[in-house]
């Protein structure tokens, strides 16, 4: 009779470790404290002054020459003055408007896409496929894209504003590769249980894609925020531009914002409306991007290297 003996030993890790595992000596620690340091300094110094410029009065950026880097007195009229209800408040509801819309959809027709060119079998799968990767490489130019738009009536419209960037070829191959990379037999179960393919992708491929999903709706949404080459080149009414315009002729061309400040004909803004200007435009991603930085890496790496 043989007695089996079962090992409960855990296995002895190796003590020398890969040479790109060796603790790091002093000399190596100073200089990533360093580099880092320097990083952060360079993306937090010039928010830093953002912020506090607009926050500081006439008087104290006066003395500090144009850009506040030493707190003084503290007021809030620059927010209480944009946020009156002019020109700055509009634009706000609008790229709102503009980015909540137009990331929805640009997330459906993204998932419904992606979805259809990651099954195998599909309609024109080949076809389809090769004539939007066509597109990364080779556009038409903005003269044909704005006959397009014109020919379809949406000069002068929201709609502008949305579907000219409504698909992004890159996030779809994202979304195609993760979807690609689920265990074809969960797929083959919930056909042989009778769902049907809107059925599989709501209740089962959804449900375990929040990650390239959360990821590739960070992109979109950050696409329309910054964007403003469409509203320039498709919107004559200045009460339609978004936030992104405005910051554009406010900041950048020093121009007097219709409705909010009295500095005379031609005059530029002061630092501290041009700040908060820029604050305004920051905030939404900067409240946003903590709650998908822990999918980011992972939604982007499964999305590509799964495909």
């Amino acid at each position: 009779m043989s007695i089996l003996v079962r090992n409960t030993r855990k296995p002895v890790s190796s003590p020398q470790r890969a040479a790109w595992e060796e603790e790091p000596g002093v000399v190596a620690k100073a200089g990533k404290f360093l580099i880092l340091s320097a990083v952060v300094l360079a993306v937090v110094g010039p928010l830093y002054t953002i912020v506090l410029t607009s926050v500081s009065s006439q008087a104290t950026i006066t003395q500090a020459g144009g850009l506040v880097l030493i707190p003084g007195e503290i007021t809030f009229a620059a927010y209480q003055q944009i946020l009156s209800g002019g020109v700055v408040t509009r634009a706000v509801l609008v790229s709102v408007g503009v980015t909540a819309t137009g990331t929805a959809l640009s997330m459906v027709v993204s998932v419904l896409c992606a979805y259809g060119l990651s099954r195998p079998g599909s309609f024109a799968h080949t076809p389809i496929l090769f004539t939007l990767l066509i597109t990364m490489f080779f556009s038409a130019g903005i003269i044909p894209a704005y006959l397009l738009v014109s020919s379809l009536g949406l000069i002068n419209t929201y709609w502008a504003l949305i579907l000219p960037s409504c698909i992004s070829v890159f996030n779809i191959i994202i979304l195609r590769g993760f979807f690609m990379g689920i265990d074809r037999g969960i797929l083959d179960s919930a056909r042989m249980d009778g769902a049907s393919d809107w059925r599989t992708l709501t209740q089962i491929v959804l449900p375990m894609s929040k990650a390239v999903t959360a990821v590739i709706a960070l992109f979109y949404g950050v696409g329309y925020w910054n964007a403003f080459f469409n509203a320039v080149l498709y919107i004559n009414d200045s009460a339609m531009n978004p936030l992104q315009v405005v910051l554009r002729s406010y900041v950048l061309q020093g121009v007097t914002v219709p409705g909010q400040i009295d500095v005379g004909q031609g005059a530029a803004a002061s630092p501290a409306l041009q700040m908060a200007v820029i604050v305004l435009a920051m905030v939404p991603i900067l409240i946003v991007y903590p709650f998908v930085q822990k999918h980011f890496t992972k939604g982007v790496m499964i999305g590509a290297v799964k495909g």
